[in-house]
């Protein structure tokens, strides 16, 4: 059943929210305008803040939901915790590289935010609360997305020193933080576009 709900996940994480919501609002195809991505800051510049919070909202119970389902189901029925992880980890891969879009997707931080609150959920405050702060600053979400995602394993650490859940953290800011591969050298050539 771990399994199943591990494909389902994957399936159900690969759902295109930000794509499908700028279609029908606008008629538009979101991959073709902006930074071509899905997630809900390319969203807004596209359809507008109404759309995106939706978008936000939606990404993140990709990953909310299967893992309240198997804490819900599966945590008291004798089945590794590690499987917990496994879900995790297949909404966010779901997003960030969608079968429904050729492998393609967003990058990944509110389903990894949604997927890891149960979790984490010390260190996904707070790193929401530093992400924040680092937009607020210096008007990249980018650099905050960034920081955010070394806060999570960090922050984990700090708290509850090496644990599984430290590591799981850990590959969500390798997956984020490659995933802004491209938003890393327009910052490092001060040619990233501020947030409005």
């Amino acid at each position: 059943m771990p399994i199943i709900l591990i494909v389902a996940t994957y399936l159900i994480g690969s759902i295109p929210v930000g794509y499908l919501l700028t279609r029908y609002a606008t008629g538009k195809n979101i991959r073709e305008y902006g930074s071509g991505n899905i997630g809900s800051t390319n969203v807004k510049r596209i359809a507008g803040k109404k759309i995106a919070l939706i978008t936000q909202l939606l990404d993140m119970l990709k990953g909310l939901l299967p893992v309240s389902l198997y804490l819900l189901f599966f945590s008291n029925s004798g089945t590794s915790s590690f499987w917990v992880y496994g879900v995790a980890l297949a909404a966010i891969l779901g997003h960030d590289f969608s079968v429904f879009l050729k492998f393609k997707g967003g990058k990944g931080v509110n389903t990894t935010l949604g997927a890891s609150v149960l979790l984490a959920p010390v260190a996904v405050f707070a790193s929401v609360a530093l992400y924040f702060i680092v937009k607020w600053r210096f008007k990249y979400v980018s650099l905050g997305s960034l920081v955010l995602a070394a806060a999570l394993p960090i922050i984990s650490f700090i708290q509850n020193n090496i644990t599984p859940t430290f590591y799981y953290l850990l590959v969500c800011t390798v997956l984020i933080t490659v995933l802004h591969a491209k938003n890393i050298q327009r910052l490092l050539r001060n040619e990233e576009i501020p947030s409005n």
